[in-house]
């Protein structure tokens, strides 16, 4: 293998010059540049990028630990990452922490034993003593997605709770009333601020959320699937469930055909966290859509500010209302060709005595009719 002497030897120049050209140092001749990059090509040789980050105190690594890499909203939050990190000059290491707190810390040590030059993470619930310290130690660190109250470190997020707002508003204007949602861990941040967005949209319309009426999951599909087979249980089923993660509600769609029911015939179906394949689901899910690549690239420009010194920003995007047909909606209701304009942040209006609301704005896809359904 090719080493820097070579390199300058075959260059004609010295092994500072290869070392200054290599690092883009300004203060090199042009023709001394062309010929150690044409030496570097011809020896195939390869930085020692250990030995470099020896010298510099920096290993141009970032650390991403997200929550569950299975979950697609995770896995496109993953690649948006990456994606952005090389863009700036950056490689990433990710670690799956499978929802267990346990997972997180253990990914987040190892992540910082390896002199990673800043961390990235999705935390799996509220606390996290590493974490803190960390921060505290001037780690340089984001949250993103969710964030733990009490640490001081820049968050980049989404605002669920506008979009919550829009989804109950659209449908209150489809006429539900009996409305039902799946929660995920209250220890989350996201888990916790669904299920009050939720609650709050429906007291603007005097309607109440009623214990029988929530039901505590883990952000994965069994847990859909069993909280939905206990709304289908009780003497008054909701009319609408609503499911605060996309795992959750492909389970609770499970149990309602499992019931020989159909959405949204006999029950209707919303979820948090749109991914693709709820447009080939048969219906069509209704869903809050998070800017999940942009999240993901903004979540590593705060990061790679807080690394090279320029104060880091909290971000929140906006959500949107993705409008189908899982809720009763209608085709005759809605354009064929989505807009893909964000919705409104303003919350809707409590309605007037005896008068149902208009649905707030929102993207509304229709499946084409010759459209394959599994």
């Amino acid at each position: 293998m090719a080493s820097i002497k070579d390199v300058a030897a075959e260059a004609g120049v010295s092994v500072a010059t290869v070392s200054r050209v290599l690092n883009d140092h300004p203060s090199v001749s042009s023709d001394a540049r062309t010929r150690v990059l044409r030496a570097v090509a011809a020896l195939g040789y390869r930085p020692n990028a250990v030995a470099r980050s020896l010298r510099t105190d920096q290993t141009r690594t970032l650390g991403l630990v997200i929550s569950d890499v299975l979950n697609p909203y995770f896995t496109e939050l993953a690649r948006s990452v990456e994606e952005e990190a090389r863009a700036l000059g950056y490689s990433v290491i990710i670690g799956n922490a499978d929802e267990r707190p346990d997972l997180q810390d253990h990914h987040v040590r190892t992540l910082l034993d390896r002199r990673i030059d800043g961390l990235l993470v999705s935390p799996t619930d509220g606390g996290s003593p590493l974490m803190l310290d960390a921060a505290r130690a001037g780690t340089p660190m984001v949250f993103v997605d969710r964030w733990i109250p009490g640490v001081d470190v820049p968050v980049v997020r989404a605002d669920g709770q506008s979009a919550v707002r829009d989804l109950v508003a659209h449908l209150y204007g489809l006429g539900h009333r009996r409305l039902a949602i799946i929660a995920g861990p209250a220890a989350t941040t996201t888990g916790s601020e669904r299920v009050q967005a939720f609650r709050e949209a429906l007291a603007a319309y005097g309607l109440p959320l009623p214990d029988v009426y929530t039901g505590q999951g883990d952000f994965q599909a069994e847990s859909g699937r069993r909280v939905t087979e206990g709304f289908l249980d009780l003497p008054e089923p909701p009319e609408v469930v609503f499911a605060a993660d996309n795992l959750m509600a492909l389970g609770a769609l499970d149990a309602i055909r499992a019931r020989g029911l159909r959405v949204p015939d006999d029950i209707a179906l919303a979820a948090f966290d749109d991914i693709p394949w709820f447009v080939h689901t048969d219906p069509p899910v209704t869903a809050v859509a998070q800017p999940t690549g942009e999240l993901g690239r903004a979540a590593v420009r705060a990061l790679v500010d807080r690394i090279e010194g320029r104060p880091p920003q909290s971000v929140t995007l906006p959500a949107r209302l993705v409008v189908r047909r899982s809720c009763g909606e209608t085709p005759e209701a809605a354009p064929e060709a989505a807009s893909e304009a964000p919705h409104s942040p303003e919350p809707p209006r409590p309605p007037a005595p005896q008068a149902v609301p208009g649905p707030a704005p929102a993207v509304t896809e229709v499946p084409a009719t010759n459209r394959s359904k599994p």
